[in-house]
């Protein structure tokens, strides 16, 4: 399934559109086993810690999460700091999460496995 959510790419949605369901919710998480769903301010979101040997390596795949936000036209929140970076993923327009996150949390996921 992560494999499948890596070749997805992300759909427009529009202001108000629907957000997951539980039910896929469960399903589309499953893949991706170190992604939490947190709700901040009443919003769901995607987050994950990565780890990092220090400041530079963390900086540098920050930048690529940057890349493919910019290509996929959808934007995480970024918290890049000594050893660690935490991205959270949720959809703005609709106010919670969207199919559209758990596809960028894999391509996250396949950006950091692919510099190890």
């Amino acid at each position: 399934m992560t494999e499948s959510l890596v070749q997805e790419q992300c759909i427009p949605c529009r202001v108000g559109g629907n957000q997951a369901q539980d039910c896929e919710i469960e399903t589309w998480i499953k893949p991706l086993p170190q992604w939490k769903v947190e709700s901040h301010n009443g919003i769901r979101q995607l987050v994950r810690e990565y780890k990092f040997k220090n400041f530079r390596l963390a900086l540098a795949f920050t930048n690529k999460v940057g890349e493919i936000a910019e290509q996929e036209k959808h934007h995480p929140g970024i918290l890049t700091e000594w050893g660690k970076v935490t991205v959270t993923w949720w959809t703005h327009s609709v106010g919670g999460l969207h199919k559209n996150d758990f596809i960028m949390a894999a391509k996250t996921d396949a950006l950091f496995d692919a510099q190890k």
